[in-house]
């Protein structure tokens, strides 16, 4: 019954121009905070502007959620270029593939059998060993916006060496953190902080020791080895977020731009 209510409001929204074919119902977005669209053409620009994304280029959309980053590039990307996007949350893939796919056909999306006790509790890989299920050198431009800011090192470390072996020669990685440095560790203390990562965890800096997901800064230099790792150098392309009370940034979390060398 409440299931049946919930298509109800679904189709009303839609019958009344509430939103449009490419904006998911309200009862399916299970993503972070601020307005789908709002928010989809902001990174849209900054994948643009701050990360030079090509219309013939290449991109991989790790975590797409249910397409908020993907709809606003379905104008954008032009043959050859193309899109692949994986997440864990079935729902959010099955939207995607039957809203956006069917009208922008060089845009794909699968699910990842990745286990989380939230939003996937019988996925068969845990993310620390999971392969992103694309040959080497096959992307342009990677891309993760909110990810890294939820996951524990050995995971983050996983992610940025497969991120190394899709990408191609001269590609980049797009990626969102909560960086720890002089400045942010004095402002994160301050009223005008939305986050005080005070909690030391294995590696990672979080808000909340029961939930330690829910939240995880890494110290810039953690960051900046572990890309180093995998050829991958962001040395003059770290832009500072808002989320520790800066004021004139790009958006809230800091943005990461790595070059494969």
């Amino acid at each position: 019954m409440k299931q049946a209510y919930t298509n109800a409001i679904d189709y009303g929204e839609l019958l009344l121009g509430f939103r449009d074919v490419l904006t998911p119902p309200r009862s399916r977005i299970f993503i972070g905070a601020g307005d789908y669209k709002v928010v989809g053409q902001e990174f849209k620009r900054h994948f643009i502007n701050i990360g030079g994304l090509q219309p013939h280029e290449s991109v991989l959309d790790v975590g797409c959620g249910i397409g908020r980053m993907a709809v606003p590039l379905t104008d954008y990307l032009t043959a050859p270029g193309r899109y692949e996007g994986f997440d864990i949350v079935g729902h959010g893939i099955d939207w995607c593939l039957h809203n956006i796919t069917p009208r922008f056909t060089n845009f794909n999306f699968q699910v990842a059998d990745i286990y989380n006790s939230h939003y996937n509790p019988s996925g068969n890989y845990q993310a620390y060993n999971y392969r992103f299920p694309f040959d080497d050198n096959s992307f342009d431009f990677v891309f993760l916006t909110s990810v890294f800011t939820h996951m524990p090192v050995q995971e983050v470390d996983h992610y940025l060496s497969e991120i190394s072996r899709v990408l191609k020669p001269g590609g980049r990685c797009f990626s969102t953190f909560f960086l720890l440095n002089d400045q942010s560790r004095r402002l994160m203390k301050t009223e005008n902080s939305t986050y005080n990562f005070q909690y030391k965890l294995d590696g990672r800096y979080v808000f909340s020791l029961e939930d330690p997901d829910l939240g995880t800064a890494f110290d810039q230099s953690t960051i900046q080895t572990m890309l180093g790792r995998y050829g991958l150098s962001a040395q003059n392309f770290i832009y500072p977020g808002s989320w520790c009370g800066r004021r004139n940034t790009a958006t809230f979390q800091d943005i990461v731009v790595a070059y494969k060398r």
